[in-house]
Order: C-alpha cells, then structure tokens, then sequence
C-alpha cells in the first residue's frame, strides 16, 4: 500500500509539491515507534480516533484518559480500553466493518506537536463482561510527525474528572440524567 493516494499524487504534481511530498515521506514517516513518539503517546489524555464503515462513510471521536491509558505493547503495536459511553458504539462498530483506522495525537506542552498514526485496529470482546473490557489494539502501518503551526496556544488547567482509575468512581455525566435519555441508561 502506497503513503499517497493516486489523487494526493495527482495534486503534488498539478501543484508542484511532489519533491517535498517524496522527502517528507522518505524522512518523516515510519512505521515503527521512536522514543520521541512513545514519550507522546504515554502523556497523551486525549486522542482522536477516526474511523470509517464498511462502505467509507467516516466518524470521528475523541478517546480520553489519564496519561498512560494507551498502552505500548510494542514499536508496532499499541492498544487502549474502551470507556463508558453513549453506547452507540459507533467507533467500534465501525472498527468491526473496516479495520483501517487514524490517530492524532496533540501535545500542547512543554512544545507543540502532532503525531499521526494509521494502522489496522481490531477488538477483543470475546470474553468481555461490559463495555469497559473492551481492549482495541492498533497494528501501526504509518507513524509520521505533522506540522502543529496551526496548533492554538491552549494551556490544560487539569484532567477530566471522568477518567476512570483505580479506586476511583468518577461523577456521573450530565447527559446522563437528562428526561428523555435516562429510562434507557444502564445503571
């Protein structure tokens, strides 16, 4: 499978960017975690995940936690827990129609970055008792920096106070308790 698409060569030749699309990909893009890109995948509390169906049709979520809940299992593989949720189960589902999945990760400090990685995903739930059991683990297929000039100055004032943890029972989400939403909330 090719880093570009045949459009995405289309256009860096229409626009004359093929030479630095070719160097970015020959000096940026791998497919194996480097120290750089583990240090920003363990401080991560958030990522976004996108996802497509069978048939192309794309979403996108954003997936949280305190740092740490993604874990590394290897330079190739990583993997996280599915938290409580809506329950649509849209990311998984999705994830159970088409493997293909991308991930951004965004450090805001102490320097601004990006990371992207694209890989195939897939789901143990065989044995899992409720949702939160779920482990999604991601072959990586491409890693590769990308430019955080566009990147607002945001400073994090602290974590979400809905990250599950040891010992720890989370408050319950507002939506949660809404009229028409609660006789159907599993408690």
């Amino acid at each position: 499978m090719s880093f570009y698409s045949q459009n995405s060569n289309m256009l860096q030749k229409k626009f004359g960017t093929e030479p630095l699309a070719e160097k970015l990909e020959e000096s940026r893009r791998h497919s194996e975690l480097t120290s750089e890109d583990k240090q920003i995948i363990i401080t991560s509390e958030f990522f976004f995940l996108a996802t497509a169906t069978a048939d192309g049709r794309p979403d996108c979520s954003i997936k949280g936690g305190n740092p740490g809940f993604i874990e590394i299992f290897s330079e190739r593989e990583i993997g996280f827990r599915n938290y409580d949720g809506n329950g649509m189960f849209r990311s998984l589902g999705n994830i159970l129609e088409n493997s293909n999945i991308g991930l951004l990760f965004i450090q805001f400090a102490p320097d601004q970055k990006k990371l992207r990685i694209n890989g195939n995903a897939r789901l143990d739930y065989s044995n899992a008792d409720s949702p939160d059991e779920i482990l999604i683990t991601i072959e990586i297929r491409d890693i590769f920096p990308n430019c955080p000039r566009y990147l607002p100055n945001i400073t994090i004032n602290g974590s979400s106070p809905y990250n599950p943890a040891a010992g720890y029972t989370p408050p319950e989400p507002a939506w949660k308790s809404k009229p028409d939403l609660k006789p159907f909330v599993k408690r």
